[in-house]
């Protein structure tokens, strides 16, 4: 039987293998753990925030005549103290000014916008307030209490708090 081809013996179907190969789920579980170790530290940024001790006061804060106050308006127009910018190049340019002649621990600025002032403005007017030396920024959460005083506004009376006596009549 020289000339006889040999037969190949096909293996007859078996069922079909429902196993779950679990070690490429493994290596790319760990492959993630490794690459989530590695960006997780690089991702934390500290912001410096200083807060307000809790001691509660009922007496106003002392005016400050050189303290400064930033208002800013729905339609994004910016006062410094009671004087009206004319731009934001101005505006970064007198606060500049103001802050050069008080020691760096002392350039405070306050911030005070209404409800309907633009995020995007109020944001701007803080950029251009550290780029102008401000030390540190403050914001202001309440309004004014009625009869209150901006420094330098006209007048330049001391504040007046709500439950504070009327002061006596001029002469």
């Amino acid at each position: 039987m020289a000339g006889h081809k040999q037969r190949q013996w096909v293996k007859p179907q078996s069922a079909p293998n429902s196993d779950i190969n679990v070690t490429p789920l493994v290596d790319v579980v760990l492959v993630l753990l490794i690459i989530f170790m590695v960006v997780t530290p690089l991702l934390e940024k500290d912001i410096e925030v200083r807060v307000p001790e809790t001691e509660v006061e009922n007496t106003p804060p002392p005016e400050n005549p050189d303290q400064l106050v930033v208002q800013l308006d729905e339609a994004g127009k910016i006062k410094i103290n009671a004087e009206q910018m004319a731009s934001q190049d101005d505006y970064v340019t007198r606060l500049k000014r103001m802050l050069a002649a008080k020691p760096k621990e002392e350039r405070i600025v306050f911030f005070m916008a209404t409800d309907k002032t633009n995020y995007g403005s109020l944001v701007t007017a803080l950029d251009g307030a550290k780029a102008a030396g401000a030390f540190v920024l403050g914001m202001a959460t309440e309004d004014l209490p009625q009869g209150a005083v901006v420094p330098g506004a006209e007048g330049d009376a001391a504040p007046v708090s709500p439950d504070a006596p009327a002061p006596p009549p001029a002469p």
